[in-house]
């Protein structure tokens, strides 16, 4: 009885998870980005600190996905260390640094992504912190 249910489940086992595999949707046409997560919050930080975040940039599409550039809204933001060229299914990661500077209260910096996505052709990414002045 025991060898019969084991050889059962041997012979439906590849059926179930081909079955898995056909429900999963096709990726989407062309290249498709992601970025996660999409924003960060470093919390509170002391004056002249360099915080530091890494993002995930993935592609989600069919074709190869051009990250084209990379630019942030202010000096004191860096964003680097990336792949020019993500797979289908692929991702990098996307090294971004905040210096607190002598700012002093809520500081809230943009991450501008441009690539090929059809859809999505220019990505947002935010990161901010809560500055407090250095004792």
């Amino acid at each position: 009885m025991k060898t019969s249910f084991l050889v059962l489940a041997l012979i439906l086992a590849p059926a179930l998870v081909a079955g898995e595999e056909a429900k999963k949707p096709p990726p989407a046409k062309g290249p498709r980005i992601s970025v996660e997560p999409a924003s960060f919050d470093f919390g509170r930080a002391v004056q002249h600190k360099t915080l530091e975040k890494e993002f995930s940039i993935r592609n989600f599409g069919s074709d190869d996905l051009l990250i084209e550039s990379v630019a942030t809204t202010c000096g004191c933001t860096v964003a680097d260390s990336y792949g020019k060229v993500i797979k289908p299914g692929g991702s990098t990661q996307l090294r971004v640094r905040l210096e607190t500077r002598d700012y002093v209260g809520r500081v809230e910096r943009r991450v501008l992504v441009r690539s090929n996505d059809p859809v999505t052709s220019l990505t947002e990414l935010t990161v901010e912190a809560t500055v407090v002045a250095a004792k």
